[in-house]
């Protein structure tokens, strides 16, 4: 009996420990999938850099990080141009015979030009900075129509949980007004008029989704990646940090520092031109050997010599007008866009304390739309109003509501539009 019992506990035990796997393999397979099921929420960093990633400058980036180092390699140089080897040979075989020969190698090395060689280093140093600035550049460029899009997508998200809270409550006053139909307490054209509420809020929401889905979609364009981020919910918070409101050096900007940089270069190469009067001189060094006729002894010679080319003259005017029309127009747009960048700072920052006035009056106007909104709902419970009102302050709580949300949305794209107007990148 006692063998029995202990085999009899020994089978139950293991009976459970395979229901215990089966229900823990089960369990476990259902958070994986709910996991693998849950949207993948979206900061503004994020669709910044999936954004980036995408840009033509990325792939370029590399390259043309190379050329500025080779040219600078090629301003550091010796010569200005590689060295030429001459090889040369002279017989009268085709004529005469008598033996001539002559055979002649030599070496042309071309030579800088006064202060070429300095104008060629400065010139390549400015084009190197110019590349990492007009990457930033194009970032800010990205930045400006990923923040745009984003926060469209944040105003029809919020547009659209407003209409869903809409339809929810209009659902719910046509619940009750259904009831008390049923009870005697109300007419059939009340019954209607909730009826024509619930169905004006679903024509909200079903174009709300719409408008939704336009703004996620656009967001995704520009991301590259529209199949995969059409299940993205946004995330929170999704407002961007306050900068510091303390001036910031315009110099800085990355559109500001792009135009210098050009600037730098424009100037560079009216530097260099200035120097390339004329084409490189070169420096000759060849040995010849030869004889006059057959039979007689051979010769060699060693010949040192310089080639100085002409002044370019009117090819050269021309180059050097419109290497300094470029500068005088870059240094001219420097002006601008000092002013633009100024502007727009302080544009953008007016605009965050309105933003931040307006939040405040919608918060208010809000949370006495909601409080009239219990009184009167008390009332219409108690049947002290009609469904009429009713109707209209649930109306006013719910665009009081949206107020509010968009106003919140509205600070949260200002203070961005503000980072955007100081250059810097979304986090």
């Amino acid at each position: 009996m006692h063998r029995r019992t202990v085999i009899a506990q020994g089978r139950w035990q293991k009976t459970a420990g395979v229901m215990f796997s089966i229900a823990l393999s089960a369990v476990t397979t259902s958070l994986f999938a709910q996991a693998a099921a849950k949207p993948e929420r979206l900061t503004l960093g994020q669709a910044f850099d999936a954004a980036w990633s995408q840009q033509p400058e990325v792939a370029s980036l590399a390259m043309r990080r190379d050329a500025a180092q080779a040219h600078q390699r090629a301003a550091k140089a010796w010569t200005p141009e590689p060295p030429a080897l001459e090889v040369t040979g002279k017989t009268d075989r085709l004529g005469s015979s008598l033996g001539t020969r002559e055979y002649e190698i030599g070496l042309t090395v071309p030579l800088w030009l006064p202060r070429e060689r300095g104008s060629s280093q400065a010139l390549a140093e400015a084009e190197s900075r110019a590349v990492e600035s007009r990457t930033t550049a194009a970032q800010l460029r990205v930045a400006a129509a990923v923040r745009e899009a984003w926060w469209n997508w944040q105003r029809a998200a919020v547009e659209l949980a407003t209409a869903q809270d809409q339809l929810d409550s209009a659902q719910r006053i046509a619940l009750d007004v259904g009831k008390r139909l049923k009870a005697g307490d109300l007419a059939r054209a009340d019954q209607h008029q909730a009826d024509g509420a619930v169905a004006a809020a679903q024509a909200t929401v079903a174009g709300a989704e719409a408008a939704s889905s336009v703004a996620r979609q656009a967001l995704a364009a520009l991301m590259a990646t529209p199949a995969t981020h059409a299940k993205l919910t946004l995330a929170e918070p999704y407002a961007e940090p306050t900068p510091d409101p303390s001036p910031i050096d315009l110099s800085a900007h990355g559109d500001f520092q792009w135009l210098r940089d050009r600037a730098a270069v424009a100037q560079g190469v009216v530097a260099l031109t200035a120097t390339q009067s004329r084409a490189s001189p070169e420096l000759k060094i060849a040995t010849t050997r030869g004889r006059g006729a057959a039979g007689e002894a051979w010769q060699q010679t060693v010949t040192v010599g310089v080639r100085i080319p002409f002044g370019a003259g009117p090819r050269y005017d021309a180059r050097l007008a419109a290497a300094r029309a470029e500068s005088v127009e870059l240094e001219a747009l420097m002006t601008l866009e000092r002013a633009r960048l100024s502007g727009e700072r302080d544009t953008a920052k007016a605009r965050v304390e309105a933003a931040r006035l307006q939040l405040v009056a919608a918060d208010r106007r809000a949370q006495l739309a909601r409080e009239s909104r219990g009184f009167f709902d008390k009332s219409f419970r108690l049947g002290e109003s009609d469904l009429p009102t009713r109707l209209r302050i649930e109306a006013e709580a719910t665009d009081a509501d949206r107020q509010a949300a968009r106003a919140r949305i509205e600070l949260a794209a200002a203070i961005s539009a503000w980072r955007q107007a100081l250059g810097l990148l979304p986090q």
